[in-house]
């Protein structure tokens, strides 16, 4: 299993301790706080290394406020584009 995660690491160039911290993060997340889904944005943004523009971001975030749901890193990603 240990060799599965150094080839994500080694293709994503993202550790899996980030990847498992992000995941977390979103698990605990209060998806109605405009801070922390904001940050949360950010860092799946990072990670998926797809920079946003201010506008983007503005939009992924209302949307997820709007919802009020959970949501899960998939869907944050598909957002991102």
């Amino acid at each position: 299993m240990n060799h599965f995660f150094k080839q994500i690491e080694r293709k994503t160039g993202v550790s899996m301790e980030e990847i498992f911290a992000l995941a977390n993060a979103i698990q605990h997340a209060d998806f109605t706080n405009e801070k922390q889904v904001r940050k949360i944005v950010r860092r799946v943004s990072q990670v998926a290394n797809k920079p946003i523009t201010k506008e983007l971001e503005d939009r992924i975030v209302q949307s997820i406020l709007q919802n009020g749901e959970n949501i899960d890193l998939n869907s944050i990603q598909r957002m991102l584009g």
